[in-house]
């Protein structure tokens, strides 16, 4: 009998097979191999895709434990003697450098101005103000990462982020002393005030709330991300697992949108003029509660969506923690919110706001955030002046009562 080759099997008859030993006939074999190799490949396949996700959930884990890590040893949350209330400023909050800061429309001396006013009035006693520690690069790391703040090492990148052309012509010590070290002692307060608001029920730091930096990008004169970092930090600290932010600037808050995209532990009520900066649709996605306000919308009209907007809320979430982002740039006249919310109506959306934590037994913390006339410093000491009147707040450390 003649052998007959695979490669031939096409031309030429097959043989009878033993009966012993049915044999595959060679094009059931080639499609067997066929098989093989497809079914190896997608073993192959399956196992760099398991190696590839443990990787990163070992990736994951691995910056979790360091941010902790980090959190855990930063300096930032001190004890507070009995003696201060939980009011937040120093005086290098203010930003003045050759007169250079004056060629953006923000106030950089504004939040001094806030306590020499309510001092003024009485309300305040100089000795009575906590004074917070500078974040330092470990405790800024905590959401920012290295390239990030090694961009900031450029002058020419600060300039842009704070909308300021001639700082990146200054050397980058000068930038750092006048212009960042100012942030990082009010990044420091943002952060501090979450821990002062779980004991006292509530805080503001006179400055903060630079709500269009995110952990890779920085913008509209907002250099570091100071409620995100505030945010993790509360979560290790103080052990807090569910968070509001109420962002009432007349820009929509996009950093901690993009911080907070996919984290279920942070609801965001985010009420904003759409016809301004920053514009950022993708942002705008995370957002819970979208409220949005068009240029020219008055008092009344305003406080009516925030109330509506506040009802919703308190159906949807029930936080641990409120950071409420208290823009001052929603007044009537400001060169860039385009809105036209009265100075009473200001003190009125900052009650509401104040009396919706209170109903909940919340803590609150307060952040000053953007305003771009000089009469928002009055504004602000006026309200504060006004939630102390309501006893919505207490100025007073004999009466300061700590929640529990």
């Amino acid at each position: 009998m003649s052998t007959i080759h695979p490669r031939t099997f096409t031309t030429c008859h097959s043989p009878t097979p033993p009966s012993n030993s049915p044999p595959i006939s060679p094009p059931h074999q080639f499609y067997a191999t066929i098989l093989l190799l497809k079914l190896r490949q997608s073993i192959r396949h399956a196992f760099s895709r398991f190696q590839m996700a443990t990787t990163s959930s070992s990736g994951n884990d691995d910056v979790h434990s360091t941010r902790r890590n980090r959190i855990l040893s930063s300096k930032l949350y001190f004890d507070v003697p009995t003696s201060k209330i939980p009011l937040i400023y120093s005086s290098s909050y203010d930003i003045s450098f050759l007169g250079i800061e004056k060629l953006h429309p923000f106030d950089s001396s504004k939040w001094g101005r806030i306590c020499r006013f309510l001092i003024a009035e009485g309300l305040l006693d100089k000795k009575c103000i906590v004074e917070p520690l500078e974040a330092k690069k470990d405790d800024l790391l905590v959401v920012h990462s290295e390239s990030y703040l090694n961009s900031l090492k450029k002058s020419l990148n600060v300039s842009t982020i704070v909308e300021v052309p001639p700082v990146a012509l200054l050397p980058n010590f000068l930038v750092d002393k006048h212009v960042l070290y100012p942030f990082r002692k009010q990044v420091g307060g943002t952060i501090l005030a979450a821990k002062l608001a779980k004991e006292k029920g509530w805080a503001i730091n006179v400055g903060g709330g630079f709500h269009h930096c995110s952990a890779e990008r920085g913008g509209g004169f907002c250099v570091y991300a100071d409620i995100s970092l505030c945010i993790h930090f509360a979560f290790i600290r103080l052990n807090i697992s569910r968070v509001m932010i109420i962002d009432l600037d007349a820009h929509q808050g996009n950093g901690h949108e993009r911080d907070f995209c996919d984290d279920r532990r942070v609801y965001i009520l985010d009420m904003f003029n759409p016809n301004i900066y920053p514009f950022d649709t993708e942002a705008r996605r995370s957002i819970n509660q979208i409220v949005e306000v068009a240029s020219g919308t008055d008092t009344n009209e305003y406080l009516s969506k925030l109330d509506s907007a506040l009802k919703v809320a308190a159906c949807a979430f029930d936080p641990e923690l409120i950071i409420y982002n208290a823009g001052t740039d929603i007044l009537d006249g400001d060169p860039l919110g385009m809105l036209k919310i009265s100075p009473d109506g200001i003190a009125m959306r900052d009650e509401k706001v104040f009396v919706f934590a209170r109903e909940r037994n919340t803590p609150l913390v307060m952040l000053t955030s953007g305003g771009y006339m000089k009469s928002s410093a009055k504004v602000i000491s006026d309200s504060i002046i006004n939630l102390s009147k309501k006893s919505l707040i207490n100025m007073d450390i004999t009466k300061n009562i700590t929640i529990t």
